[in-house]
């Protein structure tokens, strides 16, 4: 299996180095599986290889998804808790064993902004809290920020440097250098189960 989106001439000593003009890390989401009839996206950095994919082999807005790196490993289990109104997920990160952390790394919880009049979701790590804000109705954009207002990462669809702008299915994330890459990747998963894109 092919792990490029496109050639590369050179060897890439740091495959996450490039950067946007704002500086953050770019990355490509194909809301694709590798995997022929099952649920997923697929996530390229800027030098075209897979870093990262989600595998759903159920419905779509499954209960529980895996993210992985390219060789299969995974890294956060996002199990969605039952008997919840507005809806809430919890990312168990695995050990070195391979084994599930009992305790949660991060839960995702649906929340309604009065002030705002829409839904967005809070995302608690640790002691640490984000919001997950959606940028347009139909949902597809959206941005994660602290607790203070600083957009920490931001998804939109993707456009080329030409102006054109690719389908809906592909999307652009730009993560603050700063942020755990996995950990981004993992709340823009469960940000598309609870949109029922994945």
């Amino acid at each position: 299996m092919a792990n490029k989106v496109h050639p590369q001439a050179s060897a890439v000593s740091n495959p996450c180095s490039e950067s946007s003009a704002t500086g953050r890390l770019t990355f490509t989401i194909w809301m694709k599986s590798l995997v022929c009839h099952t649920n997923g996206c697929t996530v390229f950095d800027s030098k075209g290889e897979i870093v990262y994919r989600v595998e759903n082999y159920d419905s779509k807005g499954s209960c529980e998804v895996h993210l992985m790196d390219l060789q299969g490993n995974i890294l956060y289990t996002i199990l969605k808790k039952k008997l919840q109104i507005l809806g809430c997920w919890n990312g168990y990160g695995v050990n070195l064993a391979g084994t599930k952390k009992e305790k949660p790394c991060f839960k995702v919880q649906k929340w309604w902004s009065i002030v705002r009049r829409e839904l967005a979701c809070q995302v608690t790590v640790g002691i640490n809290k984000y919001w997950i804000v959606s940028l347009d109705r139909k949902r597809q954009g959206f941005k994660i920020v602290n607790s203070t207002g600083d957009i920490i990462a931001e998804v939109k669809q993707k456009q080329l440097s030409s102006g054109v702008v690719l389908g809906d299915d592909v999307l652009a994330l730009e993560v603050e250098p700063y942020m755990d890459h996995s950990l981004t990747v993992a709340l823009v998963t469960v940000y598309g189960l609870i949109n029922r894109r994945l």
